[in-house]
């Protein structure tokens, strides 16, 4: 997991072979601009959704993981708090392989709370990145938000 500025992502080019235009995309682009839903930028491969979360607690989050894809969250409206804990520390769960993504039940056997190691304020003007080893309860807020969700092929 990273977390970071958004006018810092230059930084991070060298992790992904998609990053470089991913970091191009961040700077061309105002993502206030753009509609709620996937936008693609290079086929299945990088693509960001835009979605309005809506209110949300710690205990109602979910944590996720996900196997082919590295998650870029970016709170537009304002802040969000997240949830953190390797994945390996998840309780078991299925995974969905047409969404790429296993949702762990936070009631099995533990809660979100139990189960995060770190939980955190991400800002707007902020990104965090998480690798298919980083699991992640994201858009905890207690007014909903705005938020764009890069996706990178991993």
């Amino acid at each position: 997991m990273i977390i970071d500025d958004i006018s810092s992502f230059d930084r991070y080019v060298g992790l992904n072979p998609l990053f470089a235009a991913v970091a191009e995309y961040l700077e061309r682009t105002d993502l206030s601009s753009l509609p709620v839903g996937i936008t693609h930028i290079q086929g299945d491969d990088l693509y960001i959704n835009v979605q309005d979360a809506p209110i949300k607690s710690r205990r109602e989050a979910r944590f996720e993981t996900h196997r082919r894809m590295i998650d870029i969250q970016i709170p537009i409206s304002g802040d969000e708090e997240h949830g953190w804990a390797p994945a390996h520390l998840l309780p078991k769960a299925e995974y969905d392989d047409r969404t790429d993504m296993t949702l762990h039940d936070p009631a099995a056997p533990q809660t979100p709370e139990d189960v995060a190691t770190t939980y955190y304020m991400l800002r707007k003007g902020q990104f965090a990145i998480y690798f298919p080893t980083d699991g992640h309860a994201p858009a905890v807020t207690p007014t909903g938000l705005r938020k764009a969700i890069i996706k990178v092929k991993a």
